[in-house]
């Protein structure tokens, strides 16, 4: 099959999907999609010009499907391969194969691929070109003949080894896997009689993960900044680099919002670290966009084993592909004096064999841009992640604005995938504006249907430390305490919930027989309705409404009465927008308009970035409070499948005791027995998929050898032991 126009398949889903796509359409290229049985119909299948199926809804047997990636892109006459981020953007097999294939692939030679995915080649290769690196030393893999020129044996090294090495080095030392990356494996080491353990621990993470136990021992910096250069190289031997990132917020080791230019560096030192990453570029013959990521040390820190009082920065990795953030580069870099570049139409270029169509003194920069990471995670939960179907979605819009998103109302959020959802990006003409603008974006960013975590990004851009330009890759940990939206839902959220059920029971029509209509009307007067709300982890509230005097609250709308809790009664007025995606809200002197959808016996209300979802419960269901933790019912706290029921029915527990270990998006999580007792229900089965709070186990207290009584209602989600990451 051969078209007239160049075409490019695309091997990623999602947002990175999107935005390619996006660029080829303006360049006038065809773009052939791929999906799996997971999402035939998702935003990037209907934005390409064509799309092909590649597999099942396993991973493995479509996004990492390299060979039905590449049969595809033969049978639809493509020329080029862009892999996005991810997947197999970092393959170098891949890229081998579609060579082999007489496919271009977009992204650098296979090589360079192999050179900079292994930490201790990576960091011998761009030691030689004079880039700096951490005080630290490798394991030489077994087998490797000899030792090294460090004096270390071959081989995995023995306890009085390492010791040796590290009293070298000196502590606090970062033990980690040369192989993968994501933080896997890691283990931060402060006395010396942990380092065996840390070492042998690490080592079995690492062969599970990734197959090759050899590990890298660094020093650890305490508090640092971690900056990455934005490089661009051709086949014609010309390498720039423009500019840095700042990419210091992150969480769990991954990044959560990024910009550029980083408050921290002077131009000084910005052209030294470019230089730095140029350098590392060109020892692995890179060709194409790539980073070169460094961790930094700010200035006045002290310990270290470096210089102290000026800026210490290191060689931590580069990543052979287009990054996640690289949308902030685009924003702020000038060429000619002209803003805005697009990474990937040079990436199309330069994997034609196209020259750079700048030097490094064509390039210049201009004002600040940031970008946020829309999550599927809950922030107040330790970033569980989350799922859900989008009911409703409005993206921002405006002028600076950029959001990069693969979804739409309807998309199935799940645990299959990353649960990175989109990007805002927003451009000022400093710091300042550029949070500003993202301040509003985020506050006009409502996403219904799958909790998100744009209300914590919001929290934490306003935080004094992000304001000031102080970061560090653990503020985010540390601030998180503070920024904790610990007392669930404010009270003029559940009112408006309230009123929203209320008003279903309000007369249809004209002609509407008032005795029909259960909303508490009486012939001497209107009584109470009461309403019992249940957020997801969080104590039902009851909420009391009643019809009011038409002229008690102004404004438009049904006029009400609202009680919530033991508050005193507020009057109201509530209105339905004809749509039902709106619903306006005056109360207590205020008025604000809701984005609303209901599903499944849910309600969902959304406002600021913010979004609540309710559960009605009926009104004789006993109330949780203290008995909570008696209750029993152990619920899923996140979307995911079951990998393991170390119990059974009839067991008796201690509270504490692991019942069920869910895993989704690179997450293991322990829902443990919250009081002692019998297991009495046992929903949940390894391997099976599970919905967020769905019932996974019940348990009746008591004491060992009582006999069970009637399972729990269920009700109340279990106890839940800290997540451990798996990446």
């Amino acid at each position: 099959m051969t078209h007239p126009m160049p075409t490019v398949l695309v091997a990623n889903r999602g947002e990175i999907a999107v935005r390619v796509i996006r660029t080829l359409r303006r360049l006038g290229m065809r773009s052939v999609a791929i999906h799996g049985d997971g999402d035939p119909g998702a935003r990037h299948v209907r934005a390409a010009d064509t799309a092909v199926r590649v597999g099942g809804a396993a991973l493995a047997d479509s996004y990492l499907n390299g060979d039905a990636i590449i049969a595809a892109a033969v049978a639809e006459g493509a020329d080029m391969v862009h892999p996005g981020y991810g997947f197999l953007s970092e393959n170098a097999g891949f890229a081998r194969a579609c060579a082999a294939a007489g496919l271009v692939f977009v992204g650098p030679p296979p090589e360079a691929i192999e050179a900079m995915g292994d930490k201790i080649r990576a960091k011998a290769t761009v030691a030689a070109a004079g880039v700096p690196l951490l005080p630290g030393f490798a394991e030489h893999r077994p087998g490797a003949p000899g030792g090294g020129a460090d004096g270390l044996p071959a081989g995995p090294l023995s306890d009085d080894d390492l010791r040796r090495a590290a009293d070298r080095v000196g502590y606090p030392l970062l033990v980690k896997p040369s192989a993968g990356g994501g933080g896997k494996g890691m283990r931060l080491v402060r006395d010396p009689a942990d380092l065996p353990a840390a070492a042998a621990a690490a080592r079995r993470e690492a062969a599970a993960a990734f197959g090759d136990p050899t590990l890298l021992v660094e020093r650890y910096v305490e508090h640092p900044r971690h900056i990455e250069v934005q490089v661009l190289a051709d086949a014609h031997g010309n390498v720039v680099h423009l500019g840095e990132r700042e990419c210091s917020l992150q969480r769990r080791h991954q990044k959560i919002v990024e910009e550029a230019p980083s408050p921290l560096l002077t131009p000084d030192q910005r052209a030294a670290m470019g230089r730095a990453a140029v350098a590392a570029a060109r020892a692995c013959g890179y060709v194409g966009a790539g980073t070169v990521e460094f961790i930094v040390r700010p200035p006045g820190a002290v310990g270290g084993g470096w210089a102290d009082g000026g800026l210490d920065y290191a060689f931590l990795e580069m990543n052979t592909r287009l990054q996640v953030e690289h949308p902030v580069t685009e924003a702020v870099t000038t060429v000619g004096g002209r803003r805005g570049v697009d990474l990937v139409e040079l990436q199309l270029r330069v994997a034609r064999g196209e020259p750079l169509p700048f030097t490094q003194d064509d390039i210049g920069f201009a004002g600040h841009a940031v970008e946020s990471r829309v999550y599927a995670e809950d922030p107040d939960r330790g970033f569980l992640p989350t799922g859900g179907r989008v009911l409703l979605l409005d993206e921002p819009e405006g002028e600076e604005v950029r959001v990069d998103s693969g979804l739409d109302a309807g998309t199935e959020v799940t645990s299959a995938y990353d649960p990175m959802l989109a990007k805002v990006i927003t451009w000022g003409a400093d710091r300042a504006a550029a949070l500003a603008r993202m301040d509003t974006a985020l506050a006009d960013y409502t996403l219904l249907g799958c909790p998100t975590n744009v209300a914590f990004l919001r929290r934490l851009l306003r935080h004094p430390a992000v304001a000031a330009g102080d970061l560090a890759t653990d503020l985010t940990e540390r601030v998180r305490p503070e920024l904790a939206d610990t007392g669930g839902p404010p009270e003029e959220a559940l009112a408006a919930a309230a009123l929203d059920h209320q008003l279903g029971l309000e007369p249809a029509g004209p002609g509407a027989d008032r005795f029909d209509v259960p909303d508490g009307w009486r012939v001497g007067g209107p009584a109470w309705t009461t309403w019992r709300l249940r957020a997801p982890h969080r104590d039902p509230v009851t909420v009391r409404v009643r019809r009011a005097d038409a002229g008690a609250a102004p404004g438009a709308g049904t006029a009400f009465e609202v009680r919530v809790g033991a508050a005193d009664p507020v009057l109201a007025r509530a209105a339905r927008s004809a749509d039902g995606r709106r619903l306006t809200v005056a109360y207590a002197g205020r008025t604000a308009a809701y984005a609303r959808a209901a599903d499944a016996g849910d309600l969902w209300l959304g406002r600021g970035g913010a979004a609540w979802r309710f559960a009605e419960e009926p009104a004789y269901a006993p109330a949780r409070g203290a008995e909570q933790a008696a209750d029993g019912v152990l619920r899923s706290p996140m979307p995911g499948t079951v990998l393991a029921v170390p119990v059974t029915e009839g067991q008796h527990v201690t509270a504490g005791t692991p019942v069920v270990v869910v895993e989704a998006m690179k997450m293991e999580h322990a829902v443990t027995a919250p009081v002692d007792g019998v297991v009495t229900r046992l929903e949940a089965r390894p391997g099976r998929p599970v919905a967020m709070d769905a019932v996974l186990a019940a348990i009746v207290p008591g004491p060992a050898g009582a006999p069970p009584g009637p399972a729990p209602e269920a009700g109340a989600p279990g106890a839940a032991a800290p997540a451990t990451s798996k990446e």
